[in-house]
Order: structure tokens, then C-alpha cells, then sequence
């Protein structure tokens, strides 16, 4: 049971729950427009996907950290939309919703067998590490890739990221992006003129199944869902040290997708790179008041919900400059963890290497990314050089 709270433990775990939602809607959620357009859907049905997603997202986040007392971010598949946006041009749009319903059902199932937990469990610590190192990496490197394009606003970051490290290591990150804002307004680079606050409608669609959707659609989401989401997401929490069984958050997530899909939604899960910014001792110095992170989360997504396209599209007037050097920065201290226990054993160091270096590369095969073939790399590695019973 997480200690009693004070007023006080309540500011830094919400400021990291507005930088994870800011850095997660600024920075991957425009690819729901994307696909949304490429699948001529109508302002009414996007608008509803993006209020079935950020509702999904708030409860199941709200309900799972509350009763794990763990910051158990959850979050939209954002390989999964990528995916989708190949998909839905050529497929009829109530197909696509049964293909989510189908794919929700079968995370439900995963959860209730207790297989995926027995998987996670059994990945050796260093290449859980070097894995999830290996995810971070690229987001540490674009903080910094932003200064070619623009130099002053990147700099201006990663000095005052600095100088306010060293005399508040709690507030760094929220300082930095006021400060980030301040000098954006001072440009008159946010415009915000023409964007309206305007409550979002749910809208129904029947669904419809077909053989060529299941395969085409509901088996590949889950598989790119289940490897570059939950896995991530799963060793992101064992990493900061939070145990908590997969079992239960695949169960939720699942029906939480099941329910939401009718209006939209293409698949909840466990947060991986945002809910690093919540894991870690810079949203609480005591990891057992960090659920309150989660609890800020859900909250947050359930407003941008309620708003819908109007308030999500808010968060992407932003510069992506901007969001890329706010996310690299303030997962900083993830990474960095991250490769210091990927490392810590001697004898485990060229294997978590090996799975770092595979999944930084983000190798893309058969339709499924980095994560999977990193992971699928390491334990190899590890298997030929220290035989499969030490793998276990």
C-alpha cells in the first residue's frame, strides 16, 4: 500500500503526467489524422476516434494505477495507427471496426491465460534493459537533432535543462517547457487563432467481420500491439521497479478496447515511451506515491477527450522541434538508467549490448519493427553463449 499522500507529493507526479500527455499527443498523435484522411473518414468519425481513444486511455490508466498503486500509464498503439494507415484505404471502415473488436478480444484472452506474463518474466534483466535503452535512444538522440533546424530554441533547452538540474533535479523538465513556451509565444510561433473548444460526439459504427480483416487487419495489430507496445511498456515498469503482472493489464486494456472500437478505437495498451517519464524518481522521489502520475494521466486524457480534435489539435500547433527536444530531455534519466543496469553485469554485458545495439538500429521485417527483433537478437545471443537453462 503507497504511503499516505500530502498536498505536497501531488506536483511533481501531475507535471510529469502533462509532459507525458503533451509529448504523446504532440508527437505521435498526428498520425491519427493521417490515417484518417488517407481513410476519407468524415470530421464526426474522427473526431469520435479521437474521443474513444483519449476516454479509453483515461479510465483504464485511472482504474490500473489506482488499484496497483503504480504508474501504470495506458495509451493508444501508435505503431498500430501506423499500421492501420496502410490498411484502412482499401478496407470498408465497418470491417476495420470488427478487425479492432477481434484483436481487443484476443488481448482479453492473452491476459486471462497468464502466457505473456510467464514470457516477461523469463527475459533476463540486462537485455530487459538493453531493450528498452535500445527504444529510448532514438528519442534522446532527436532532442539534440533538432539544432540544425532550430538551433536557438534547442540550445536555449538544453542550457536551461542544465542550469536548473542543478539546483531543482524535480522541476528540471516542467521548467524547461515553460520556459520552451515562453520563448515560442516571444517568436510567435503557437498560433492558436481559428481552434475552438467544442465538445466531441461518440459515433456508432456497426461492425463487420470477413476472413480477409481478420487476417489482414485484427492478426497484425495484435502482433504489432503485443511486440512494440505491451513488451516495452511492460519492461519499462519492471525497470523502475514495479512487478506488477501483465495479466491483468492486458485484461483491462483488452476490454477497455473492446468497449471503446464501436466508436473508434484501434487498440489501448501499457504505455512504453511516455510512461518512462512517469516511472522514474524525477516524477517522485518515493516510487510508491508515483501512481499519482497515473492518476494525473488519465484525468488529462479524459479532458483532451471530451474536447476531441479541437483540444488534441491544440497540442500539435506546437513545433515538433519542440516536442522532440521536451521528450528527449525529460528521458534523459530513463536512458541512462536504463543502460547502467544493461551493463551492471560483467557477464551479461555483451548480450544486453547486443539487444541495445539491434534495437536502436529499429530493423523493420515482415512488418514488425525494431523491438521484437532486438529482443529476438539478444536472447539468442545470450542462449548460444550461456546456454538456454541460465536464459530462464
Amino acid at each position: 500500500m503507497a504511503d499516505r499522500l500530502h498536498w505536497r507529493d501531488l506536483a511533481a507526479p501531475t507535471m510529469a503526467a502533462c509532459i507525458s500527455v503533451l509529448v504523446n499527443y504532440g508527437g505521435t498523435f498526428v498520425l491519427v489524422f493521417q490515417a484518417a484522411q488517407l481513410a476519407q473518414l468524415s470530421a464526426a468519425q474522427t473526431a469520435s476516434w479521437v474521443w474513444s481513444l483519449s476516454i479509453g486511455v483515461g479510465v483504464t490508466g485511472i482504474w490500473l494505477s489506482y488499484r496497483y498503486r503504480a504508474p501504470i500509464i495506458t495509451a493508444w498503439s501508435t505503431p498500430g495507427v501506423a499500421f492501420l494507415a496502410t490498411v484502412m484505404p482499401h478496407t470498408p471502415y465497418a470491417e476495420v471496426i470488427g478487425a479492432y473488436m477481434v484483436s481487443a478480444i484476443a488481448f482479453i484472452l492473452l491476459g486471462m491465460s497468464g502466457a505473456f506474463e510467464r514470457l516477461v518474466r523469463w527475459i533476463p534483466g540486462g537485455i530487459a534493459a538493453g531493450l528498452l535503452a535500445g527504444i529510448l535512444l532514438q528519442f534522446g538522440v532527436n532532442a539534440f537533432g533538432g539544432a540544425s533546424a532550430d538551433p536557438l530554441l534547442v540550445v536555449v533547452l538544453l542550457l536551461s535543462y542544465a542550469v536548473l538540474r542543478r539546483f531543482t533535479a524535480r522541476f528540471a523538465v516542467v521548467g524547461i517547457m515553460l520556459i520552451g513556451l515562453a520563448l515560442l509565444l516571444a517568436q510567435g510561433r503557437i498560433d492558436a487563432q481559428g481552434i475552438e473548444l467544442a465538445l466531441a460526439a461518440p459515433v456508432l459504427e456497426m461492425p463487420r467481420f470477413s476472413v480477409a480483416s481478420l487476417l489482414g487487419v485484427a492478426l497484425p495489430l495484435f502482433l504489432i500491439t503485443l511486440t512494440g507496445q505491451y513488451m516495452p511498456g511492460m519492461l519499462v515498469l519492471r525497470n523502475d521497479g514495479y512487478p506488477v503482472s501483465a495479466n491483468p493489464i492486458l485484461t483491462v486494456t483488452g476490454l477497455g478496447s473492446l468497449l471503446m472500437a464501436p466508436f473508434g478505437a484501434h487498440a489501448f495498451n501499457v504505455a512504453a515511451i511516455t510512461a518512462a517519464i512517469c516511472t522514474g524518481k524525477d516524477a517522485h522521489a518515493e516510487p510508491s506515491k508515483r501512481y499519482v502520475a497515473g492518476l494525473a494521466c488519465g484525468v488529462l486524457y479524459i479532458l483532451v477527450g471530451i474536447f476531441g480534435v479541437t483540444l488534441a489539435s491544440l497540442f500539435m500547433v506546437l513545433p515538433r522541434s519542440f516536442i522532440t527536444a521536451l521528450a528527449g530531455l525529460a528521458l534523459l534519466g530513463a536512458i541512462g538508467n536504463s543502460l547502467a543496469q544493461a551493463m551492471a553485469d560483467v557477464r551479461m554485458r555483451e548480450t544486453a549490448l547486443i539487444t541495445f545495439l539491434a534495437t536502436a538500429a529499429n530493423v523493420t521485417l515482415l512488418g514488425v519493427g525494431g523491438a521484437l527483433w532486438g529482443l529476438a537478437a539478444g536472447l539468442a545471443a545470450h542462449v548460444l553463449m550461456h546456454g538456454w537453462r541460465k536464459a530462464a
